[in-house]
């Protein structure tokens, strides 16, 4: 089915399962306030307005970190939204395990998730005990590197193929008054950067060695010397940038003020947004352009213990909403995302994105941190890379000591 009778079909299609007799009003928080984030989930409050019910938008400003603790209070503290946006992984594990999030094995059952759902790891990620406690909408991936095709220009230099000629072309980029590196000033930004770092400079198997077996002698050792080595040279290109939310950073490169950024995925709606063509106006590179692997970690959502009967039956038409071909259709093409499902028509796919999609065809994949470690331990990763590329006083060798520290105590 190709995209225009997608759009004409969403209605009578997304409705099916469920009839209208107990349709609701339900609010959904999540923390997509960017220009594209607010395109792509407005495509999934259309799908979801199409079955009799009603999306209330509770959108949180500012990022994950900043909304997490604002749903994880209501939740805990009797105020319970109708669905909630967390990552893929263990950030909603402690709800789960005190009894307020709802299990949705009977829908994911009776919709055959397991066999829709690709990779398996994203249900793995809502499972708990044989239970799955989330329905998640896209696979998200860290490992790219955008790059201004006009600020190369400017520059007058090639657009780099990889990692080294980024970092070779920085001069050239500085001399025509062009940040080399965008970066904004969240925690989770520089932790994110370093992550994609490692994965191209020291590999898939390194990468696993410190993050999914916690080897503390791996993560003090030679090869995370070199992913320092080079975490030091995006500290040194990205200054100057001073942003600090993501999509200013992504807006530097969009307008040519920044010649690259190290960002999800999720960057590509801003280019969208923007009006912007992929292998014309910009270029990205999975994996820097030198280990072309994606990590698999992405968006889900969570639904709270809610007393109201028409309420959380409006949860069950939401999950199943969530996953039908298309909304994963329309949400992910805006979104800049890989779906979950990897039986729909992606026609529409942008040279990014089909790149991500033979990425993932070829099993080139990882977990993403967020499934990989608390969220704790997520947070002291955050703290000292934030104060890293804050701070140039603080040396490779002795973040390498405190990061290796982290892994060691990691849960």
């Amino acid at each position: 089915m190709k995209l225009r009778s997608l759009a004409g079909a969403l209605a009578a299609t997304v409705a099916l399962p469920f009839g209208a007799a107990n349709a609701t009003d339900l609010e959904v928080t999540h923390w997509w306030t960017s220009g594209g984030e607010a395109a792509a989930v407005a495509e999934l409050a259309k799908a979801f307005d199409a079955t009799g019910n009603k999306w209330v938008d509770g959108a949180i400003a500012g990022s994950g970190g900043t909304a997490r603790p604002i749903m994880i209070s209501r939740i805990t503290g009797g105020d319970p939204m109708g669905a909630t946006q967390f990552n893929h992984g263990r950030q909603a594990e402690e709800l789960v395990e005190a009894g307020l999030m709802r299990d949705l094995t009977d829908v994911a059952e009776r919709e055959h998730w397991r066999d829709i759902v690709k990779p398996s790891s994203l249900l793995d990620s809502c499972t708990i005990e044989g239970k799955i406690y989330c329905a998640p909408v896209n696979i998200h991936s860290w490992q790219w590197l955008w790059l201004s095709n006009a600020a190369f220009e400017q520059a007058g230099v090639a657009v780099p193929k990889n990692w080294d000629e980024f970092v070779a072309a920085a001069p050239a980029l500085e001399k025509a008054g062009i940040i080399p590196l965008a970066l904004g000033g969240q925690p989770w930004q520089a932790a994110g950067a370093f992550d994609v770092l490692m994965v191209a400079i020291a590999g898939k198997d390194v990468f696993e060695q410190v993050f999914a077996k916690k080897d503390e002698d791996v993560a003090a050792g030679p090869e995370i010397a070199k992913v320092f080595k080079a975490a030091d040279d995006a500290r040194r290109m990205s200054k100057g940038s001073n942003v600090q939310d993501w999509n200013q950073a992504t807006n530097l490169v969009i307008t040519g003020k920044a010649g690259g950024q190290i960002m999800g995925d999720w960057a590509q709606g801003e280019f969208q947004v923007a009006g912007k063509k992929a292998g014309v106006d910009y270029t990205c590179l999975p994996g820097l352009g030198v280990n072309e692997v994606i990590s698999t970690g992405g968006d889900a959502f969570y639904f709270p213990l809610l007393d109201d009967e028409e309420k959380s039956k409006a949860q069950e038409v939401l999950a199943s909403t969530l996953l039908k071909p298309e909304t994963q259709v329309a949400f992910n093409l805006k979104k800049g995302s890989l779906p979950v499902r990897g039986d729909v028509d992606l026609a529409a796919a942008n040279d990014c994105m089909r790149k991500g999609l033979d990425i993932l065809a070829k099993g080139n994949v990882i977990q993403g941190t967020d499934q990989l470690l608390s969220p704790d331990s997520q947070k002291q990763k955050e703290d000292l890379f934030s104060e890293f590329f804050a701070n140039p006083s603080m040396t490779p060798e002795d973040a390498q000591k405190r990061f290796a520290q982290i892994i060691a105590d990691a849960d």
